[in-house]
């Protein structure tokens, strides 16, 4: 089947702060461009991100448009094109993290590059315990939570997987994995995802949001 025109969608707005705004549109194109580098057919084509001259404090960011349904893509196949990203992408420099901020909705993740899984995971599980007490205020439970997390928790479960000769792949992964990020394209029948906020990381730290959401929505079926 013929592949559709060239036509285009743009992601705008002014809702949120406007430096805010930028910086979210920046990290969803440097990601989708990522992803599209290393498996063209599973996300839609990036084409430009900026600011409009003529409209202050408001950008963009503009993809190839496609015809989707919104329905949950095939397990074999969604699966294989996940498996195929983290294989076969290379982190640039060989560490975990990713080139420029990108966000989930106006939450800010921390993708400064770390040599090890387990520093990185604990800079990102810090910097959202930290943004959650800066915007909510002060909450004893998640404090605690914090140092039980990264005294306790993380050296005993994650450090072990680096350690006695064991390596982990900095692997590029979607960072925002879930129903409402995938769909089917209309035209070849194959799924796509969108969205992304993506980084460098271990492959397997995508697969709960993704089966969790799954399970929603086979469950609203």
């Amino acid at each position: 089947m013929e592949p559709p025109p060239e036509h285009s969608e743009v992601d705008s707005g002014t809702t949120i702060n406007a430096e805010v705004l930028f910086e979210a549109l920046k990290g969803e194109y440097e990601s989708t461009l990522a992803i599209h580098a290393v498996r063209a057919d599973f996300i839609p084509k990036p084409i430009l991100q900026g600011s409009f001259k003529s409209l202050q404090n408001t950008h963009y960011y503009l993809c190839r448009f496609y015809e989707l349904a919104e329905e949950l893509p095939e397990h074999k196949d969604f699966c294989a094109k996940v498996a195929y990203l983290h294989e076969n992408s290379k982190s640039p420099n060989g560490k975990f993290g990713f080139h420029v901020v990108t966000y989930n909705g106006d939450l800010p993740q921390e993708n400064g590059y770390t040599d090890t899984w387990e520093e990185f995971f604990s800079n990102g599980f810090k910097h959202m315990i930290n943004l959650n007490l800066e915007r909510g205020g002060p909450w004893e439970q998640i404090e605690s939570l914090k140092s039980n997390m990264l005294n306790k928790v993380i050296p005993r479960l994650i450090r072990p997987l680096e350690t006695n000769g064991r390596s982990i792949k900095p692997s590029l992964v979607h960072g925002d994995l879930w129903c409402g990020n995938a769909a089917i394209d209309t035209v070849t029948d194959l799924p796509l995802v969108y969205d992304p906020s993506s980084f460098y990381a271990h492959h397997e730290c995508m697969k709960l949001p993704y089966n969790v959401s799954k399970q929603l929505l086979i469950n609203r079926r």
